[in-house]
């Protein structure tokens, strides 16, 4: 390599390295705690950034893929968060046949005529045999209450969010978004006992790490384990 040709080069990488700088120079990071009505930490909640104007692409956009078991009677996980056009991979490890039926969930739950709606049915796991499977798309934003028709106490959920910075909430409530673009924002969230939605709160992200306290204005109940 010639003299002339690594000062271009190394040229170029400064280029390149000063452009993903600067365009994520006023990315910031936000804490969000969740709380139930009351003031327990809630798990399994989602919460939802929605920057103003057209912020760009996140520098880590939500999962296009996402594989949903059902075992002991449960949908595992409970939650899951995808962003739209994302596939789901059912998978059935109990030795009893299972559907999964889709709809809005909320006040509308079950409601062919809103919402991703779908139906599918698995087969029981033979023993020594792979699972059976089936899959579903997820082409609309929102949350999608997941049950069985054969058995009605199996419920889990997935929220198809918009914007790519859509986070779960762990054990303690919080749920980390990480850098957001500066500027006004709606921080929304949303929990699967949380039937009427609870209204965006105006928030506005500046250069340093923020922190945020929002509640619901229900208990939610405990999963079965």
């Amino acid at each position: 390599m010639t003299r002339t040709t690594s000062r271009t080069l190394a040229s170029t990488l400064l280029l390149l390295a000063g452009f993903a700088f600067s365009a994520w120079a006023g990315a910031a990071n936000l804490s969000v705690l969740v709380l139930d009505k009351e003031g327990k930490p809630a798990p399994d909640a989602v919460v939802v950034v929605v920057p103003s104007g057209k912020p760009g692409a996140a520098p880590s956009p939500l999962p296009s893929q996402v594989t949903i078991y059902q075992e002991k009677m449960r949908f595992v996980p409970a939650v899951s968060v995808v962003g739209v056009g994302a596939k789901a991979q059912f998978v059935n490890n109990d030795p009893w046949e299972h559907h999964v039926r889709a709809s809005a969930a909320g006040v509308a739950q079950f409601n062919a005529a809103t919402g991703e709606g779908f139906e599918l049915r698995l087969d029981g796991k033979p023993e020594g045999k792979p699972a059976k499977t089936a899959d579903a798309t997820f082409t609309k934003a929102g949350a999608v209450l997941l049950g069985c028709h054969i058995h009605g106490s199996m419920r889990g959920h997935v929220y198809v969010s918009e914007s790519p910075w859509a986070v779960l909430t762990n054990a303690e409530g919080v749920a980390r978004v990480e850098q957001l673009p500066e500027g006004a924002a709606q921080i929304k969230v949303w929990h699967a006992d949380q039937l009427i939605d609870i209204a965006p709160q105006a928030y506005t992200v500046t250069a340093s790490p923020g922190k945020l306290t929002l509640q619901l204005s229900v208990v939610p109940r405990r999963r079965r384990i």
